[in-house]
C-alpha cells in the first residue's frame, strides 16, 4: 500500500465531499467549491466524515495514482477551509510592483513595465515598505493555480546568480557565484 494513499482525509465541519458521475469529486466549504477528476480505477468513499481512497490492484500505474489522488483531494479540502497563500519578493534597484484589482504592474528593470493579469479566482496584494523589498501576495483556494501563477511571475525575471536580483519566493535561498575577479 501507498503510505500516503492509505491515510484517510478527515473532513472538517462545514465541508462536504461528493463523488459525481465520471468520477468527478466536488468539495464545498466556507471559502468556495473545487472540482477534481479522478481516474476511473480509483475509488473514493466517504464514511463518517472521513474520505478513504482505494485502488483495485498493485500495478505500478495504480500505485502511482493512489497517493497522487489522495494528495490532490487533501489539497482541495485544505483549500476550501483555510485557503493558500504565496508571497514573492522583488529584489533589485528600481524594482516595483503595484496592482489595481487583478492587474499587476511590474517594473523589473526592462525598458517597459510588465502588465500581468492575475486570474479572477485569486486575490493579489502588493506591499512596498520603506527599507524592505516590494512583495506580492497571492491568495486563493486552488493550490495548483497559485503555484502556476507564482511560477509565471518568478519566470518574468528569475533571480540571477551573481547579485541575486530578480523575483523570488519569500524565504527562497539563491546560491551566489563568485565574479570573475575571484578567479584570479
Amino acid at each position: 500500500m501507498s503510505r500516503i494513499g492509505k491515510k484517510t482525509i478527515v473532513l472538517p465541519e462545514g465541508v462536504t465531499l461528493t463523488v459525481g458521475k465520471d468520477n468527478v469529486v466536488t468539495v464545498k466549504g466556507k471559502k468556495g467549491e473545487l472540482k477534481q477528476a479522478i481516474d476511473r480505477d480509483i475509488t473514493v468513499e466517504v464514511k463518517d466524515g472521513q474520505v478513504h481512497i482505494t485502488r483495485p490492484t498493485d500495478q505500478i500505474r495504480h500505485r502511482a495514482m493512489h497517493g497522487l489522488y489522495r494528495s490532490l483531494l487533501s489539497n482541495l479540502v485544505k483549500g476550501v477551509t483555510d485557503g493558500y497563500e504565496r508571497k514573492l519578493e522583488l529584489i533589485g534597484v528600481g524594482f516595483k510592483a503595484a496592482n489595481t484589482g487583478n492587474l499587476l504592474d511590474l517594473a523589473l528593470g526592462f525598458s517597459h513595465n510588465i502588465i500581468f493579469e492575475v486570474p479572477k479566482e485569486l486575490k493579489v496584494a502588493t506591499a512596498q515598505e520603506k527599507g524592505q523589498n516590494p512583495t506580492i501576495t497571492l491568495e486563493g483556494i486552488d493550490k495548483q493555480l497559485i503555484g502556476q501563477v507564482a511560477a509565471k511571475l518568478r519566470g518574468l525575471r528569475k533571480p540571477e546568480p551573481y547579485k541575486g536580483k530578480g523575483v523570488r519566493y519569500v524565504g527562497e535561498v539563491v546560491r551566489k557565484k563568485a565574479g570573475k575577479a575571484a578567479g584570479k
